[in-house]
């Protein structure tokens, strides 16, 4: 579902601003601080209403407003057209509209433009916390399987609640009982869902990784949170006066991880910088080839900072050729137009754009 018209008020320097992207590859150039990352930070915000760079709103903002608004239409698998539009101000309040209605929830935003990011800190995904590599499991799972949200959301009701019960220190077990059974029932379902998103995607991981890099040792797994011998009720019981002392649930899905191996050694020890990239730019091209095989009328958004400073000239190509394949709407930024302009196939829809100075232009 491309952005047929994205219009941008309020978003750092940029100047109010229209544009109508191609359908497929959109490419971005400009000098280090002209503002061709804020164009897709408000992409980014118009999809999951928050920034990819900054989590306090005020920087966000253009300096003397108040609000910034982000608005677009798109074009529906059926050739229908939709709106979509959200502002924000900086008293962190957001008013999201679809089609001319108010929308409460931001995970309606998410699910109608499914957004993926490759940028210097997506690379953290190898080795950063496994709270990242949950995020981006529970993206998949949550765009694949239409009940995982609701799960999702008990789930973490149900956590918070034992937790908050825990702190308070000696208590009756009995107290927990009506928790702990929404926290197995939820944690076990979401637990499923997750292992049977993993289950399609490696095939289609591995596939892509090879087009990128010749890695035949590296392995993907699971790791659900919690003992695979043992039911999560049972390690409950186990770990309960333990749990009591630290005032917090230590095992359960909320501790699940995504673990990439080679020769059994964590893969962030062994690969160079340079494989670590490749390696987390196929797992997320994975999820968008995963998409569009399981849901053909929703394709991914692919927004893609600075891709030329990232990767060699041949990597480079190996991805925009990745990229070109899954039929979906990118939008690319760089310094130098002419290191990708000649990475895409003569009949693949192009548009150009330049930033300077907050100002964009279309140049094709």
């Amino acid at each position: 579902m491309p952005l047929k018209r994205l219009s941008v008020t309020g978003v750092r320097n940029l100047h109010p601003v229209t544009l109508q992207p191609s359908p497929r590859i959109n490419i971005i150039s400009g000098a280090n601080g002209s503002g061709k990352t804020s164009l897709l930070e408000a992409i980014h915000i118009l999809g999951l209403a928050r920034s990819f760079r900054s989590t306090r709103l005020q920087p966000v903002i253009q300096h003397g407003l108040d609000a910034c608004t982000v608005f677009a239409e798109m074009v529906l698998h059926s050739g229908v057209s939709c709106s979509i539009g959200i502002t924000r101000s900086k008293q962190a309040d957001y008013l999201i509209r679809m089609d001319g209605q108010t929308v409460r929830s931001a995970a309606q935003l998410a699910e109608t433009l499914p957004l993926q990011l490759i940028n210097p800190d997506s690379f953290r995904l190898l080795e950063g916390a496994p709270k990242q590599r949950r995020q981006y499991l529970d993206w998949g799972v949550f765009h694949v399987e239409h009940q995982f949200l609701p799960v999702w959301q008990r789930l973490q009701k149900s956590l918070k609640q034992r937790n908050s019960l825990l702190r308070r220190g000696r208590m009756q077990r009995s107290m927990l009982i009506p928790w702990e059974s929404e926290l197995i029932a939820a944690g076990e379902q979401v637990d499923e869902f997750r292992r049977a998103y993993l289950s399609k995607l490696k095939p289609v991981f591995e596939t892509i990784l090879a087009r990128l890099l010749p890695l035949d040792d590296l392995t993907l797994s699971y790791y659900r949170g919690w003992d695979k011998d043992k039911p999560l009720a049972q390690v409950l019981d186990d770990q309960f006066e333990r749990d009591s002392q630290l005032g917090y649930t230590q095992s359960g899905p909320q501790r699940a991880d995504l673990r990439l191996r080679i020769k059994g050694m964590n893969a962030v020890d062994i690969l160079s910088r340079g494989q670590q990239k490749l390696v987390v730019c196929a797992l997320k091209i994975a999820q968008g080839y995963l998409l569009r095989e399981l849901r053909g009328s929703q394709e991914s958004v692919f927004l893609v900072d600075d891709l030329p400073s990232e990767l060699d000239e041949q990597h480079r190509r190996a991805l925009c050729s990745l990229l070109e394949d899954l039929e979906c709407q990118v939008f690319i930024s760089c310094v130098d137009e002419q290191q990708l302009r000649d990475c895409w196939k003569n009949d693949t829809p192009l548009s150009m754009f330049h930033v300077e100075h907050g100002r964009i232009v279309q140049t094709d």
